[in-house]
Formats: C-alpha cells, structure tokens, sequence
C-alpha cells in the first residue's frame, strides 16, 4: 500500500508542459486539463492562436483574422473542442447545406443544393447539382474514397469536365492547400469520407464569429485558466535535453526546466522548429502559401457568406458584417506580388461577384508564406505520429500524422491524439 500511495502522490504532482499555444496545443491542454493533470502552456509569440489568430488592424480599423477559416459541420473533433470550452455557438451557418458559386468566365451563377441524407439523391437533380454535368459523374467522388497510399488525385481520376472545374478542384484546393491534381488521393478521400460522403449534414458551412479568437482562442485561454493552468508568452524554447527513454529538461530565456519523474512535454510546434529540437525527426519540408484579403466595405445586403470564385484571382469570398474578404490557396505564385496589386485584383473579382463599384475600399492583404505543408502523396509520407521515442514526449501540429490535410480539424485532433498518448 505504501509503494502504491507514493506512485499515487507523484501522479498527482507532476506536470504536462504543453510548447506551443496554437491551436494543437490549445487542443491538447484543453483535453489534460478537462482530466485533472496540471498543465502549463508556454508560447514563443506574444499571444496564443497560431495560424488561427485576430487583431484589431489600424488601417481598416477593426478586428480581423489573419486568414479565413471554413469548418464544416462534419467537422467532429472541431465541434467537440469548442463544446469542451463552452464556444460552440461561436459558429455560424445556414441551417442546411447551400453552397453558391460564381463563374467569371460566362457569368453564371449557381447554388448547390445536397441533400441532408447520406444516400446522394440530389445529383439526380438538375436543379440541385453543378450546372453542365451528369449524375454518373459524380462517381469521380467515390473512386477517390477507396484507398490510394501513395498516389496522386490525377492518377486516380480524371482531372477535367465541368464537375471538376466546377467543384471538386476548387473544394480539394482549399482543402489541402495544394494543386489538386498533384495532391495526395489519400488525403482528398479521407475529406470526403468525412464530408461529401457522409451527406449534406455533414458539410453545412461554418464561419467563426464575430472572429477566429473569440470562437477558437480566447474561450480555451479562460477554459485553461478556470482549472489553475498557467501560460507563459514570449518563452522560445531553445532546446530539450534528453536522458535514456525520457525527456529531462527543456530551456527557455528564463533558463532550464528540469523534469520530474512523471512530467511530460507535448511538443505542439511547426515542423521546421521541432526538426531543430528533436534529432532526425522526419517531418514535411516542403509548405505552400495561403494569401487573404480584407476589404473595409460592407457586403450588399441578401449576400451569400461564402461564394466559390471561378475563373478568377480570388477563390473564396466571405462576407462579414463589416467587411469582405477574399482566400487563396495554393498561392505560392501570388505570394511576392504587390499588395496593392493584389488588393486590386482581388476587388475586381469581389466587385463582379458581388455588384459592387470597382473604387478600392481600405484593404489589407496577408500573406501566410509557409501556411501548411504540401499535401501531396511525398511530404503526406513524411508525417510523424504523436508517439515519440521517448517515453514522456509526444508530438501535435497538423503535420503531424492525423490522416487529414492541415487543417482546424487536423490541428485540433493531433492535440487530443497527443494528450491520449502520454495519458
């Protein structure tokens, strides 16, 4: 009993450090603090979010995110999270799934229309489906839902027609933030497994409101410090010292942190810096760039929140109260162009889409440079899984091997999939 109670005292004395307050790491401090264990979040910026992250801009003078964030209601791990931190209603959506898209090249508009249901129905509908296709071309979804380890989307299906112009490019672009024909066929139909495939219930749009920060970040700081957990900002760790099976101390600016028998770490940072403080981890090396506008004008009234752009230089526009913004992904040619150049473009396409005057608005233009890494079928190989060699060591990030694209979904997972591991 005396052996027992002392293995029972030092549980309950020993500490999860969590390095890297993204949203990964929020995921898993989220999860170990929900269970009891002492927790401490330490980040190297100046506030937690990652990625997924707002601030007040003082050229458009309001709060805005650094990028625009789609979550579908299907997205299960993302809803679990925010129920866990009380924020679930910090999402908005229509209540079934529509999903307007736009042509540039001929003008033409469209709603598609799913149905509830998994069992696909609506593409026999002319009226529901993508204009200019066929109901057996909906077939190119399934093909990419059986197994593909290894293989390229365009070695699977045919990467042409109106369905794939029309919809599932633009919907695999945003999603694995690569050239959809290049892309892991793996990776697109584990999305689709846990959207399309699953029926429009599953894919209903969702949008943070009224930002990122307020759905994602700062309900997970109060959540965190509601169970005596603490964050330290501004604390780059520098390097992990290893003993054995085990890690045995980290070091930040305020010196080492040494770690007791049953302490553990989760490291929840990007690839190229945990490649820096872990020895020959294999990890994705190759990342593509994601570029977002905002637009400090209003949208006109009756406009759809988010419209598919085809045709044109924005892909996605999402309309906000106060604003409207543009998503590009894959945006690695457009990530050296000029801003205003860019702000140009990029309105041009909002004005069309959306019947506006072509005078730009106040914009500002983010460029996330190395915004996830290259989903293709190579750097999907290279994904290391939470488990580490070492015993009180675990991994969490969206690069990391969570069986989806970098995205909230995978990011959020990977953490929950790391506090399990060292549970």
């Amino acid at each position: 009993m005396g052996r027992l109670r002392v293995a029972l005292k030092r549980s309950a004395n020993s500490k999860t450090y969590v390095i890297g307050a993204g949203l990964a790491g929020l995921s898993a401090a989220v999860a170990l603090a929900a269970r009891g264990v002492q927790v401490e979040v330490i980040e190297a910026s100046s506030q937690a979010g990652g990625r997924c992250r707002s601030y007040v801009d003082p050229v458009l003078e309001m709060t805005i995110d650094n990028g625009n964030h789609l979550i579908l209601s299907g997205n299960d791990a993302t809803f679990a999270y925010l129920r866990a931190i009380g924020a679930e209603h910090r999402l908005t959506g229509p209540d079934e799934a529509v999903l307007d898209f736009h042509d540039l090249g001929d003008n033409s508009r469209w709603t598609l229309r799913p149905n509830s249901g998994p069992l696909a129905w609506w593409v026999l509908s002319p009226r529901r489906r993508v204009p200019k296709t066929r109901a057996a071309d909906y077939l190119a979804l399934a093909a990419l839902m059986a197994p593909h380890a290894g293989r390229r989307i365009d070695e699977v299906i045919a990467c042409r027609g109106p369905l794939w112009d029309r919809l599932i490019e633009p919907f695999l672009l945003a999603a694995l933030n690569t050239e959809a024909k290049a892309g892991s066929a793996a990776l697109a139909g584990a999305v689709i497994r846990q959207s399309l495939a699953r029926g429009g219930r599953a894919y209903r749009p969702r949008i943070a409101h009224p930002s990122l920060s307020a759905a994602f970040i700062d309900p997970a700081l109060a959540f965190l410090a509601a169970r005596g957990a603490t964050v330290r900002f501004g604390q780059p760790v520098r390097g992990l010292a290893f003993e054995g099976d085990r890690l045995a101390s980290f070091e930040t600016a305020d010196g080492a942190t040494p770690l007791g028998h049953d302490d553990a770490v989760i490291l929840a940072t990007p690839p190229w810096i945990s490649q820096t403080l872990i020895p020959d981890l294999i990890a994705p090396d190759r990342f593509n760039a994601i570029v977002n506008a905002h637009f400090a004008h209003p949208p006109p009234a009756g406009a759809a929140p988010i419209v598919g752009v085809i045709g044109g230089a924005a892909q996605w526009i999402f309309a906000f109260p106060d604003r409207i913004s543009v998503t590009v992904s894959a945006a690695d040619d457009l990530a050296d162009e000029d801003r205003e150049a860019l702000a140009r473009l990029f309105w041009r396409d909002i004005a069309a889409v959306h019947g506006l005057t072509p005078d730009l608005p106040p914009w500002r233009i983010v460029k996330e440079r190395r915004a996830t890494f290259a989903a293709t079928p190579e750097q999907n190989a290279k994904r290391p899984p939470a488990a580490t060699a070492w015993r009180n060591l675990a991994l969490a990030g969206d690069w990391t091997a969570t069986g989806l694209p970098a995205t909230i979904e995978g990011a959020i997972r990977s953490g929950k999939t790391a506090a399990a591991v060292l549970a």
